[in-house]
Formats: C-alpha cells, structure tokens, sequence
C-alpha cells in the first residue's frame, strides 16, 4: 500500500539554526499516529513543511501521492487542519466563517456542524476575536471535522481545553473519524490524551524521526536494562533504542524484546530491568 504521506530527505533551518536534518517519515492510510518531541524540537514546523504551509529548504514530500506544493483541488479538499495557533478570520461572526469554508467543500457535514456548536456551547453569530482561546480552539475543531477529511492534522489541538473539553473532543474523533478509517497525525504534550487514540508513535529528536512503532508494542515490550558493561554486551534485543554509560561506570540499554526473553532476563539477579510507561519513554527517547 503506498503511504498516505511520505517526507524523503526534509530539511529546515532558521538562520543558522538547523530545526529538520535530512527527515525521512511515511504514513500509510489509516494509521493514528502521535507525533512527540520536547518544545522547540520542530513539531509544528514539520507539520507546517508537510502541509506546504511552510517552504521547505530540502527534500520531498507527497500527499496523496502528488508534490505537496502542488496539490489539486481534490486533494486539498480530503485534509483538515487544526493550527496550535488560531488562524480563525477573526473579523467574521462564527456562521460568516463557516459558510465561508462550507463553500470551498464539496462534503461539508452541515449536520455535524450544528450538532457540534450546540455541544460546545458556541455562538453562530458572534464575532471571532470576542471568542475565548478555548472557544477558538473549539471551533477550530469544528472547521476541520466538518469537511470529513481523510488526512486530518491535529497541532496540540486541545492545548486551550480544559479536562471535559478535552476528553469530548476526543470522543468526537472517535466516534466519527476514527471508525471512517481517516488517517490522524496528532502533535501534542498531553500524553494521556494520546494514550487514548493512537496507534503509533513517533518521537522527533535532533531534526529526525529517530523511532515509529505501534503504542502497544513499544509498551509491552520495551524495558530499560542496567548492569555491569559485560552483561548488558551479552544481550541479544529485538531492538536497540538507546544505550549510555552511568556515572558509577555501569552501562544502561533501552531495548526491546519479546516475551519469553523478558521472563527469561527477570530471573538475572545481575541486572536491573524497569518496565517503560509512555511518560518515560517520552523523556528517554527525545533527550
């Protein structure tokens, strides 16, 4: 299956500052994928670049199998796009900016739009800019879900949102986005938020996607090792993520492996083995 999105050599800089460096990434259609990194790691410049919202200064990058500069009508009209900053046209009242985009979008869900307004308590006819930073966000949302997109692009979406906020949105994607098979990239800090909808990781570190595998998985299976240099050489990982030295001269291995060699190292009294929640590994993987 060819990917849905596929980035080949992306590189991006900011003055002298280099924030992409040669970043391969493919997604294939379907796939729910949480994209992490610490702040300032490029996130949103890597989403921005993918989208051709932003020039980029090397490499190639295809959505729906075109040069995402030169997308047709077509293909614009499958992605929906939530910013990590409001880029409502804040003059209009909520209902002038949605009948606006409803225009542009041949399978605007009008229905959807109303029953989310109603939800959410937004009103169709004040003007944007008097919107709270939640209510942006909210109908932000709104414009993206209301095209039914097959490639939707979540930017710290619920960043503004307050925990019930979050968590119905969250239920929104679910119930109609998730089950219509719409491939999701969603950048966010949240990570018991991810938790609840992806199926992959991906984690940008030093300008790069430096892992991607299914959430589960990675989970389940990877374990971060502690032992004497010798032993942690004589083990034999599925996967090698990261391997470093302590200060008290011991060696450190986050590595994945499967069940059975688990058991099997839980019963070496030599090393010391600590099972991975996201969280932890959010912080090991993006140092």
């Amino acid at each position: 299956m060819d990917a849905l999105v596929n980035i080949t050599s992306l590189g991006k800089s900011f003055g002298t500052q280099s924030v992409l460096k040669d970043l391969d990434w493919a997604i294939q259609p379907g796939s729910i994928v949480g994209l992490l990194g610490r702040n300032g790691a490029g996130k949103s410049t890597l989403l921005e670049c993918m989208l051709g919202l932003r020039d980029r200064d090397a490499g190639a990058i295809s959505l729906f199998n075109e040069n995402n500069k030169e997308l047709s009508s077509d293909n614009k009209a499958r992605i929906g796009y939530v910013p990590q900053t409001s880029d409502l046209f804040e003059w209009l009242t909520a209902a002038q900016m949605l009948a606006y985009f409803r225009a542009l979008y041949p399978r605007w869900n009008e229905a959807k739009v109303q029953e989310l307004m109603q939800r959410w308590e937004l009103p169709f006819d004040k003007i944007i800019s008097k919107f709270s930073v939640g209510q942006k966000q909210r109908l932000s949302i709104i414009r993206a879900l209301a095209h039914e997109p097959e490639l939707l692009v979540l930017d710290e979406p619920v960043s503004s949102l307050d925990p019930a906020g979050r968590r119905d949105f969250l239920r929104e994607l679910v119930d109609s986005v998730i089950d219509k098979q719409t491939t999701i990239i969603f950048s966010t800090h949240i990570l018991s938020d991810l938790e609840r909808i992806a199926m992959d990781v991906a984690f940008l570190q030093g300008g790069r996607i430096v892992h991607q595998q299914a959430l589960d998985d990675m989970i389940d299976n990877t374990v971060r090792i502690t032992g004497s240099a010798a032993d942690i050489a004589q083990l034999k990982p599925q996967k090698t993520l990261q391997t470093s030295d302590t200060r008290d001269g011991s060696s450190k291995l986050l590595a994945q492996f499967d069940q059975v060699q688990l058991q099997l190292l839980q019963s070496n009294n030599q090393l010391r083995i600590e099972k991975m929640g996201l969280e932890d590994l959010f912080i090991e993987m993006t140092q």
